[in-house]
């Protein structure tokens, strides 16, 4: 029942956490279309108030949430795990991510909905008198795997990332449980809101032929861009040397409204485009409503490590998705004979995998999300070829911040279990 009731749970937060950001998202849309010189006070302002509220109220609410799911997995001390995982410091989460969207923040709320699934089912397992270690890190794994499932309604793509990210392992009496708090949460989210794909049906194909030939070129934009993502945000994580790193350190607040600052700029430059998750352009590019320059991947690209590097709540899911779409989209030019849907798919598994280092999650979390198999093949090839390619330029993005996390937690001896970047 533990199990159960709170996978329930982790479903109905999962969707009314998406209906406001949806909300937000729209109202957002009206208030650039009515002004859009406002996000140059609008944007400061939230930031530095996201950041604020972060250190006063909410410890530990900042990040993208994915780490700190991977981290508690690692952690002896249960204590420790508590306080990351408190009640407290997921409604935090959940306040302070829609707030950066209101802001015009780059971010997603995919990541802090599966630290909130790990947070619900960690608790849920306290009410229980659930004590042993193994038993309350199954709960974790389960919570979090849940919580991205119901995010993306990808119940197959959550599973796969629990053993492929958060637990680096296969174990058999974990299987059970994620298998069970997935489902159920999925369940539930369907009850609520109707069978759906995140980003509607894409009926596209890719024949074997010259067309294959995108799959390479996809691979390595993909692998590249989202190898130097991900090391941007690795090395950005353990703060900058100097002067201008004990700055930052002294000024959290006025650097997170400097980075505001530049978001609006960025926006102000994009037409609007860069704000938010990026779930709607990303659609449009899928589907073929609508066609976006160079310049979106590449603004949006920057939006996204600006958000990440001001510190506050959000994940990177999302506008990683909407990057890689974008990234296709522009490939696809290339190869008149290809269709673009296809292209734009390969583009956002691509950039996907290279950023979380997860080729198998990315390709089935992708199929999932656009109710295509037909690309399966192709989808696998890119996202383990772009793998391959960002492995050289950056290590793992979500277990290297999870490592920076058990540095300053805990003594690093005390969780040999973490793979190594």
């Amino acid at each position: 029942m533990t199990y159960w009731v709170g996978a329930i749970l982790v479903g109905f937060v999962a969707v009314v956490f998406a209906s406001i950001a949806n909300l937000i998202a729209q109202w957002q849309k009206e208030l650039i279309h009515t002004n859009a010189w406002i996000m140059l006070a609008l944007s400061p302002a939230g930031l530095a108030l996201s950041i604020w509220l972060t250190r006063n109220y909410f410890k530990g609410a900042q990040g993208s949430g994915i780490p700190q799911v991977i981290a508690s997995l690692h952690m002896s001390d249960m204590k420790t795990v508590d306080q990351i995982l408190a009640l407290k410091t997921a409604l935090g989460k959940i306040l302070l991510t829609l707030l950066g969207l209101a802001c015009g923040a780059s971010i997603g709320r995919e990541g802090p909905t599966c630290q909130v699934g790990a947070s619900l089912l960690h608790n849920f397992g306290q009410l229980g008198k659930v004590t042993a270690i193994g038993a309350r890190r199954s709960l974790i794994l389960a919570g979090g795997a849940a919580g991205v499932a119901a995010a993306f309604n990808t119940p197959l793509g959550g599973i796969v990332f629990a053993i492929e990210e958060l637990s680096h392992s296969f174990e058999q009496k974990t299987t059970g449980t994620v298998l069970a708090a997935v489902v159920i949460s999925g369940v539930t989210t369907i009850a609520l809101i109707g069978n759906y794909s995140y980003f509607g049906h894409a009926n596209v194909g890719l024949p074997v032929g010259v067309e294959w030939l995108g799959i390479m070129a996809c691979s390595i934009l993909g692998g590249i861009s989202g190898g130097l993502f991900s090391r941007i945000l690795i090395t950005t994580s353990k703060g900058l040397p100097g002067k201008i790193g004990g700055w930052l350190n002294r000024h959290p607040v006025s650097f997170a409204a400097l980075c505001g600052l530049v978001l609006a700029m960025i926006g102000l430059i994009s037409h609007g485009t860069t704000y938010g998750t990026g779930y709607e352009q990303a659609k449009e590019i899928v589907i073929g409503d609508a066609h976006y320059p160079a310049s979106f991947f590449i603004f949006k690209f920057l939006a996204t490590i600006v958000s990440y590097c001001s510190g506050i709540p959000g994940g990177i899911f999302a506008p990683s998705l909407a990057i890689g779409a974008g990234l296709g989209g522009w490939v696809a030019q290339f190869f008149p004979h290809a269709t673009v849907g296809t292209l734009v798919l390969l583009g956002m598994v691509a950039y996907f995998s290279a950023v979380v280092q997860s080729p198998l999650t990315a390709a089935v979390i992708v199929m999932e999300m656009t109710d295509n198999q037909q690309i399966l093949l192709a989808l696998l090839a890119t996202s383990f070829a772009a793998y391959g390619i960002s492995s050289f330029i950056s290590h793992p993005l979500y277990s290297s911040l999870a490592k920076n996390m058990l540095a300053v937690q805990e003594h690093p001896a005390v969780s040999p279990s973490l793979p190594k970047p």
